[in-house]
């Protein structure tokens, strides 16, 4: 007798259902496809636009010597590297560039990953195993928690930069293996972690402090070594760093840096390190360059930081609802997702390129346009687009 097969639920239906309900809500995400960019400016579909919304903090994407840098390793090592590290495709670049990435960060060893993504993923899934304890800020970014949550791990929330909430769930489960994550500079809002309180607070309840420092490296700190060295910090009060290569630094990849024990726990057990393709050797001789040039030119973080005191001091003379924040992250509440988007477009019909930013990115009732500053801009594109934004009459909105 034939068995009888309920109607199994399809899953690309689900999918295509949700996809249309985002949709419906204003909330659906889409590509914007650069034809060419000439730093700060960008091209799309013809028009030539402005661009607030990059995180090429430093300017140094395009900057020739990188270039210079990653065409003659490619003469030498070719385009893909081959291979895993461990395997066959961990080139003297990648060892040239940890080295370099390490001294730089106060740190004994650093360990090359492909993404940030990857780079947290991994190290989350290397140190924790089920029912150890995270204790993470509500804003961290997405794959921080995706981490904890693949690692099986008890995963607890505390308020945004709340050092004191943080501190009851690590007090409540005192003797469970414990990490504390969280951002340095905060990817949305652009504010910076209160470092030195989550520090303290590690110390004393013998949790391991994790710094995401994707938006402070390059950018923070003496010779822009980041968000944890302008605290006064050091390996010991941070013992987990992890960065990425394609923000300030304009290439691409990510790195973690700490102890020899870390590093040598990671290269076991870090999953997304082992099992992955190594990054192209000549993209990490460009990032070795970067490095080297965001050390030594401080006249980036000067012009970068004159600009957004430019911005801010423009946009409180207009009323404008901008977040506090004193990082090349100029996030402009406009609350609304619509408003938001309507926004975003009548820049763009000005020249201007300012993606707005919505809900589930941020929490709902907290679309904004999220305003990047670079050393590429100068002060008359500061000024144009103060006069754009002045000319919306956005200073009604709520903040």
């Amino acid at each position: 007798m034939a068995r009888a097969v309920a109607a199994r639920p399809d899953l690309l239906e689900r999918l295509a259902v949700q996809t249309a309900e985002r949709a419906q809500a204003q909330l659906q995400r889409r590509l914007h496809t650069i034809d060419a960019s000439h730093r700060p400016y960008v091209e799309v579909g013809g028009q030539r636009l402005l661009a607030f919304c990059t995180n090429d903090y430093l300017g140094l994407a395009q900057d020739p010597r990188l270039i210079a840098a990653l065409k003659k390793a490619a003469d030498t090592c070719g385009v893909g590297s081959g291979s895993a590290h461990l395997i066959c495709g961990h080139h003297r670049e990648h060892a040239a560039l940890e080295e370099a990435l390490a001294e730089w960060t106060g740190r004994e060893r650093a360990l090359l990953f492909s993404t940030g993504h990857m780079a947290n993923l991994g190290v989350i899934q290397a140190l924790l195993q089920r029912d150890d304890l995270c204790v993470q800020d509500k804003l961290n970014h997405a794959c921080l928690l995706d981490g904890a949550q693949l690692a099986g791990a008890v995963l607890k929330r505390y308020p945004h930069a709340d050092a004191n909430a943080a501190a009851r769930p690590l007090q409540r489960a005192a003797n469970s293996y414990a990490l504390l994550a969280t951002d340095g500079v905060f990817s949305m809002d652009g504010d910076i972690a209160p470092l030195q309180a989550l520090a303290t607070l590690c110390a004393s309840e013998r949790a391991s402090l994790m710094v995401d420092d994707a938006h402070g490296l390059g950018v923070l700190g003496h010779d822009g070594a980041g968000s944890v060295m302008e605290a006064g910090l050091t390996e010991r009060d941070v013992p987990i760093l992890m960065a990425t290569l394609g923000k300030a630094l304009g290439c691409g990849g990510a790195f973690v840096a700490g102890s020899a024990t870390l590093i040598d726990g990671l290269t076991q057990f870090a999953r997304t390190y082992v099992y992955t393709t190594a990054m192209p050797p000549a993209l990490a001789a460009a990032a070795h360059c970067a490095v080297t040039l965001a050390r030594s030119e401080n006249w980036r973080r000067e012009k970068l930081n004159a600009l957004i005191q430019r911005f801010r001091f423009g946009a409180k003379q207009l009323g404008l609802p901008l977040m506090p924040s004193r990082t090349a992250i100029q996030p402009l509440m406009l609350g609304d997702a619509q408003r938001a988007v309507d926004t975003s477009r009548a820049l763009e019909a000005q020249g201007l390129l300012a993606v707005a930013i919505r809900p589930p990115t941020v929490p709902h009732g907290q679309a904004r346009l999220r305003i990047t500053l670079s050393a590429n801009h100068e002060e008359s594109h500061v000024d144009r687009l103060l006069q754009a934004l002045e000319s919306l009459r956005l200073a009604d909105a709520s903040v």
